[in-house]
């Protein structure tokens, strides 16, 4: 539990400021990837901080769900989804306790969520797995190793990074879509900026 409050802590005075620390408008990613979702599709968005990622996906007509370990992000997001004119389910959840549900939904995507060391980031690899319906999407963006070079964004230690092969067996039980690793600008707010060292997945529960 203390590693919750500081987790806690630490996010809550990184999103204190009134600006969006990660900008409001989405992950290019994301964007990218959205067309594979289904109409009104249940969505789950993973430590989504100030809502910009959950807020899109809701204003094209999903059903989502976001989590985020900081009442101050969720405050900044909750703004963010009534400025938009949209609904979002919002969440205080620290990812590491949280009850996740099972078979739940359509889509789960996760963005930067690079907080968790490595045996964390398994049991967190095998939930999202697991709260997929059969059929449904995985959509998820990271830092490459070689991020620590730009100094662009995402944590200070390369093990929290993704490579292909972390991804293909953390995520072994679905169906890998898309794999990519490559570099490109990124421009999301303060907190991204600049080149950077990616790394997508889409994947999909087996039907």
């Amino acid at each position: 539990m203390a590693d919750a409050i500081d987790g806690q802590a630490f996010w809550d005075e990184r999103f204190s400021s009134e600006d969006y620390v990660f900008g409001t408008q989405p992950n290019a990613f994301l964007t990218r990837e959205a067309h594979r979702l289904k109409e009104t599709s249940r969505v789950l968005a993973i430590a989504d901080g100030e809502g910009r990622n959950s807020v899109f996906l809701a204003r094209h007509g999903h059903k989502v769900t976001a989590t985020d370990i900081s009442p101050r992000a969720i405050e900044k997001a909750e703004r963010l989804a009534a400025k938009s004119g949209v609904e979002v389910h919002f969440i205080h959840a620290d990812l590491a306790s949280w009850d996740w549900p099972e078979n739940a939904f359509d889509a789960v995507v996760g963005i930067f969520i690079q907080f968790a060391a490595p045996p964390l980031r398994d049991r967190l690899f095998e939930r999202m797995a697991k709260a997929l319906k059969p059929g449904g999407l995985l959509l998820l963006e990271g830092y490459r190793p070689e991020q620590l070079d730009y100094g662009t964004g995402g944590p200070p230690t390369a093990e929290n990074m993704y490579t292909e092969a972390i991804l293909r067996e953390g995520f072994e039980a679905l169906e890998i879509e898309h794999l990519e690793s490559y570099d490109a600008q990124v421009s999301e707010g303060n907190g991204h900026e600049g080149m950077s060292a990616l790394i997508d997945l889409v994947a999909r529960r087996p039907e």
